[in-house]
C-alpha cells in the first residue's frame, strides 16, 4: 500500500519508463503514507466489524486475513475473515454480516470528505494533445453527491451539454462517454483516493450473492429464494462487462465460487423488524455506493 500511494503521488519527470516511476516511488516512499493509513484504517474497520460482532455472537472466527497485490492501483486485494462456524440463526448472520460494510462506512466516509476538501479543481486537459492519458475514477450515485456537496458541481462538470444534462448524466454514469476532456473535475489526493477506493471495495463486498455480505443480507430477508436472483447478477455483471472488462472476472468469480449462501443453523427463527429494516438499508447502500465504471482511461 506504502508503494500504491507514492506511486499514485508520483511527482517526478514525466516519463514512459516504468523503471524510472517505480524508483522514483521506492526512493519517496514516504509520500504513500497518506494513503496507506486511510486505505489501511478502512480495511480494518470492516474486518474488525465483521470479527467483533462474530464473537459479540460467541461465533468462532478467525483474525483477518489481508491480501498484499503490490501490482494493483490500492496494493490490495482487500482482506477477509474466515467463519470457523455455521452462525446460529438469520440473525446472527444478518449482524456479521452487516457488521464489516457498516464499520467500514464509518471510517471511509470521513476520509472521503476530508480528502475532498483538501483535493482541488483543475480542468482536464483538451483533446488531442499528443501523449496526453488519463485515469479517471468512475462515479457511484453517493460519490457524485459528496462531489456536489463539497464543490457544488457535478463533476467532471463539461465544457458544454451535447443533451440535456439528466440524459448526459445518466450515459457518462454507465459508459464514461462522452470522454470528458477539458471538463472541470477533482484531482483527488491520496486520502480521497482511499476514500473512493473504500466505498468501491464496500460495493463490491454487497453485491447481493453467495458469500459476499451483500449475499448474506439477500439471504437473511428472503432464504432460498435469495438464489433466483444469482442469474440475474450474474447476467447484469456480464452486461457491464462491455464498458468495464474487470466486471467480467468479477462474474466468473461468482459463477464458480458464488453459488453457495451462509446457510445458518436455525432457519426458523424469524427476523426481528429492526434487522429487516438494516438488512434492506445495507442493499439500499449497495445502490448507492455501486460504480458502474471504476475506471474511466483516455488517451490523447
Amino acid at each position: 500500500m506504502l508503494f500504491a500511494g507514492a506511486l499514485y503521488d508520483y511527482q517526478g519527470p514525466q516519463t514512459d519508463d516504468i523503471g524510472v516511476i517505480f524508483h522514483y516511488a521506492l526512493a519517496h516512499i514516504e509520500r504513500g503514507i497518506p494513503f496507506a493509513v486511510s486505505m489501511l484504517a478502512i480495511l480494518l474497520a470492516h474486518e474488525f466489524g465483521h470479527y467483533f460482532m462474530a464473537r459479540r455472537h460467541d461465533t468462532q472466527v478467525s483474525l483477518p486475513y489481508y491480501l498484499p497485490f503490490p501490482i494493483s492501483p490500492f496494493g490490495t486485494l482487500g482482506a477477509f475473515i474466515n467463519l470457523k462456524e455455521m452462525p446460529k440463526n438469520r440473525r446472527v448472520l444478518l449482524d456479521i454480516g452487516i457488521g464489516g460494510p457498516l464499520s467500514g462506512l464509518v471510517v471511509a466516509l470521513p476520509i472521503l470528505f476530508f480528502g475532498l476538501m483538501t483535493s482541488s479543481l483543475n480542468r482536464l486537459p483538451l483533446a488531442g494533445e499528443n501523449g496526453v492519458g488519463l485515469s479517471l475514477e468512475g462515479n457511484s450515485l453517493f460519490y457524485l453527491f459528496a462531489k456536489w456537496l463539497v464543490f457544488g458541481k457535478l463533476l467532471p462538470q463539461p465544457t458544454v451539454y451535447d443533451t440535456y444534462p439528466l440524459f448526459y448524466w445518466i450515459r457518462y454514469f454507465f459508459t464514461g462517454l462522452p470522454l470528458p476532456w477539458g471538463a472541470l473535475d477533482v484531482h483527488l489526493n491520496a486520502v480521497a483516493w482511499a476514500g473512493w477506493a473504500g466505498l468501491l471495495v464496500t460495493a463490491l463486498n454487497l453485491i447481493p450473492v453467495g458469500q459476499l455480505d451483500g449475499g448474506h443480507l439477500l439471504y437473511v430477508l428472503f432464504g432460498n429464494r435469495a438464489k433466483q436472483a444469482f442469474p440475474i447478477i450474474l447476467a447484469g455483471l456480464f452486461v457491464l462487462g462491455f464498458v468495464w472488462s474487470g466486471w467480467w472476472i468479477w462474474a466468473a468469480l461468482i459463477l464458480f465460487f458464488g453459488r453457495a449462501y451462509a446457510e445458518p443453523l436455525d432457519q426458523i427463527t424469524p427476523l426481528d423488524f429492526p434487522r429487516k429494516v438494516l438488512a434492506v438499508l445495507g442493499l439500499v447502500v449497495f445502490f448507492l455506493i455501486f460504480t458502474p465504471l471504476p475506471l474511466v482511461i483516455i488517451m490523447g
